[in-house]
């Protein structure tokens, strides 16, 4: 895709999804980690269902790390994996005694907690912070190759050649803008493309419409 497409594509993505934002329910850093962590291989929707009840008992870094794993791991067992449980716990151990109970505002710092990789370091400093920083989830990956956005195998090659495509003020933005294509058009296995407001730009929409 050409240097003005894209440009235009992103341009096109943001009038599309002027509302986009976040679908993770949180209202502080704390809980955006931890719903960013119980997020994986989950749907926001069932972590939405789940972390009222958890943030009731654990309100902060502080009390999550006293919980016990028996006690947390049944209140999100229907998020997946009890190493989720395991690790939401001991991150908030290391937030209480190596960052006085506030979490962590670097991707360095972020990402030496137990179960936070780049994509969840990067969601936390956008959505929490607001510091520019462009999260590569399953749907972000997906979408922006699919688009012609960007040519990467991996999330990370994805990620360097988006942040040279996206004004920096606009990352976090851009990075919602594609989740709610990639779920609302662009999907996995039968993606949306003759409803498309992409699909005159679109490299894969052009490929299987001739």
């Amino acid at each position: 895709m050409k240097k003005q497409d894209k440009t235009a594509a992103l341009e096109k993505l943001e009038e599309m999804y002027p509302e986009a934002k976040a679908e993770l329910q949180f209202t502080n850093p704390y809980e955006m980690l931890v719903a960013t962590i119980l997020s994986a291989q989950c749907t926001d929707k069932q972590v939405n269902r789940v972390t009222p009840a958890v943030f009731a008992r654990y309100p902060d870094a502080n009390a999550m790390a006293e919980a016990q794993l028996e006690d947390l791991f049944p209140m999100v067992k229907s998020c997946g994996f009890k190493s989720k449980a395991g690790n939401i716990i001991a991150a908030c151990r290391i937030i209480r005694d190596a960052h006085g109970g506030e979490v962590p505002r670097t991707m360095e710092e972020l990402t030496e907690l137990p179960g936070v990789g780049r994509k969840t370091a990067n969601v936390v400093l956008s959505n929490a912070f607001g510091i520019p920083a462009f999260a590569v989830d399953t749907h972000v990956f997906r979408v922006t190759n699919r688009i012609g956005l960007c040519k990467a195998a991996t999330v990370e090659e994805t990620e360097r050649q988006m942040t040279r495509v996206i004004p920096k003020e606009k990352w976090g933005q851009a990075h919602h803008w594609l989740i709610w294509h990639g779920r609302r058009v662009c999907k996995a296995q039968r993606p949306l493309c003759a409803e498309c407001g992409l699909k005159d730009l679109c490299e894969y929409a052009k490929k299987t419409t001739k």
